[in-house]
């Protein structure tokens, strides 16, 4: 028995009248995003960033929704960067964090107590300081205490979730002028219009059999997902979109990159999700099986593999063994390739995607995809 209501998917009515804090909105604005994000970072002096030096070290201090931020930058630079990068979510500053290193500190509201302490810890050791997130901030007023460069968030969202570009773009630029990564203002601009080209594709009136992000969110449906990337850049990718899925449509999921974690996926195929004990199973379901009577089906293991094109052919066989596996075993296989173009470009599509995609299935399973009850528990327990 299916659990998404496609006909809910496919009513921008029922779609806002759910949708209350504008989520898919946000989204949809992701090129505008990247386009104030890069006003924002020129007004604020991006260019003096460490002093317009290199750094010996980056650090990046974000999570929540922020966290992805670290991981593109991670993988962006990694390939060629003179220095390394390193990616912190809480307290304590690592002790070798200096007067020579720069902190990077991202957080929406200003407020997320991990970045803000690893800020304020790097500013009295006299590190180079870079900070996104809203004006009139903590955030900001430890980055103006140590005359670092605080980059305001460039639109509201409802979270942080939902402002990915406006905090992504600043950090990005910061890298290219440094020379950490190769992404100058004309890659982002591309970025910017394929955002609007993919937010045109999926919106809210485009029907779910042509919607990319529907026909996934659908896809995903009575499924136990596990999202899979097929190499550094796609493994991204791949951990934001089980971020959302367990966040945003409150499905829990799991990710893995290739080709670490290719035997870890195919040997959950013998599991209880799989067709390993289903097939052993002496009393498994009948041709007579009633659902109604004996209860729902058994989810099935639902694997998303996030494609990217520019990988040699060995990854490519190696994730192509993977998929047949699964296939062979019963369980849902989803593939979605990346847009071609420069590697900020390809993993632009693939997020843009995922959380679109997360967003239609939490409608689509009638949830408000910005408010989660038992999250506000949590917030009031623990404040």
């Amino acid at each position: 028995m299916p659990w998404v209501d496609e006909r809910r998917l496919d009513d921008p009515d029922a779609i806002a009248a759910l949708d209350s804090h504008g989520a898919l909105r946000s989204l949809a604005e992701g090129g505008a995003q990247v386009r104030r994000a890069l006003v924002a970072a020129d007004e604020a002096g991006i260019g003096r960033v460490a002093g317009g030096e290199r750094p010996r070290s980056v650090l990046v201090a974000a999570l929540g929704g922020s966290a992805v931020v670290g991981d593109v930058l991670d993988v962006l630079a990694e390939p060629g960067s003179p220095v390394p990068v390193a990616v912190r979510r809480d307290a304590p500053l690592p002790g070798w964090v200096g007067p020579l290193d720069l902190v990077i500190a991202v957080s929406q509201s200003g407020r997320a107590a991990g970045p803000l302490a690893l800020a304020a810890e790097a500013a009295r050791r006299g590190a180079s300081l870079l900070t996104v997130g809203a004006a009139d901030s903590p955030l900001a007023d430890v980055a103006a205490r140590a005359r670092g460069v605080h980059v305001d968030s460039a639109l509201p969202a409802p979270t942080s979730r939902t402002a990915l570009w406006s905090l992504l773009t600043p950090v990005l630029l910061a890298a290219d002028v440094l020379g950490l990564a190769d992404c100058p203002v004309s890659v982002l601009e591309r970025v910017a219009d394929l955002l609007d080209e993919l937010a045109e594709e999926c919106r809210p009136g485009s029907e779910s059999f042509v919607n990319p992000a529907k026909v996934l969110a659908v896809g995903l449906d009575g499924t136990v997902p596990m999202v899979l990337g097929d190499g550094p850049l796609s493994g991204v990718a791949a951990g934001r979109l089980a971020q959302m899925l367990s966040r945003t449509a409150r499905v829990p999921a799991t990710h893995g990159v290739l080709p670490d974690d290719a035997s870890t996926v195919v040997a959950t195929l013998d599991g209880p999700f799989g067709s390993g004990l289903t097939d052993r199973r002496s009393d498994g379901p009948g041709i007579f099986a009633d659902p109604y009577l004996d209860g729902p089906a058994m989810p099935r293991l639902g694997l998303v593999a996030l494609r990217d094109p520019d990988l040699g052919p060995q990854a490519a066989s190696l994730a192509e063994a993977v998929l047949e596996s699964a296939r062979e075993a019963g369980a849902v296989v989803l593939e979605q390739p990346a847009r071609s173009g420069h590697p900020v470009e390809r993993l632009g599509s693939l997020i843009c995607l995922a959380d679109f995609a997360a967003t239609y299935l939490a409608l689509g399973l009638g949830l408000d995809p910005s408010v989660s009850r038992h999250v506000t528990d949590l917030r009031d327990r623990t404040s």
